[in-house]
């Protein structure tokens, strides 16, 4: 009898993972890179920098759309 193959959870989908590359956080985010920069450029999205690379923390795409949802909407 065949048994269900259980595939190993992607980078992103790790329960353990604190922090993201921005790649990681453009795809959760379904935008593109370039877009997630600019985000982080105007603070809009958290970013850290961990040396000399930049890491979003797990929970900022997150606090990002909330945002957008909280945010009055122009009429």
């Amino acid at each position: 009898m065949n048994e269900p193959t259980t595939l190993p959870l992607a980078p992103t989908e790790d329960p353990t993972l604190v922090l993201l590359k921005v790649e990681e956080a453009a795809r959760r985010l379904r935008i593109g890179r370039t877009t997630c920069f600019a985000l982080i450029r105007t603070g809009a999205l958290e970013s850290v920098m961990v040396g000399g690379l930049r890491r979003i923390p797990v929970d900022a795409p997150a606090a990002y759309v909330a945002s957008l949802r909280t945010a009055p909407h122009a009429a």
